[in-house]
């Protein structure tokens, strides 16, 4: 799973073991591991309607409600957004690049724009 924080928006970025993990065990979670302390960042299926986020100590939860955590694994539904405050939220499906990156890109979904 990655992440990108720009200023007061955050995107999660999953793979497609990472979106079965999600639906299988309503909880998918990373992080790194910095020296003092490690910072985690998870997604968590809720009974909520609306996609929401939290911060406490080290830790990024983004609530996704079941609703849509079922939609995004049964369609071809890229993703979903919402805020948090003012923290502006986005989830979507990780694609395989479309040019030349050194990262594993193997369960990454395919690339629509690749398409011939």
């Amino acid at each position: 799973m990655k992440i990108r924080i720009k200023d007061n928006s955050i995107r999660f970025r999953l793979t497609q073991s990472e979106v079965s993990e999600l639906g299988r065990n309503g909880m998918v979670s990373s992080f790194t591991e910095f020296v003092d302390r490690t910072f985690i960042y998870t997604i968590e299926k809720t009974n909520d309607t609306t996609l929401s986020a939290a911060f406490i100590e080290n830790k990024i939860v983004m609530k996704m409600p079941e609703a849509m955590v079922e939609e995004w694994i049964s369609t071809d539904i890229v993703g979903f957004d919402g805020q948090a405050g003012l923290v502006k939220l986005l989830v979507e499906k990780d694609f395989v690049c479309i040019d030349n990156t050194m990262e594993d890109q193997s369960d990454n979904y395919p690339n629509p724009s690749l398409k011939c």
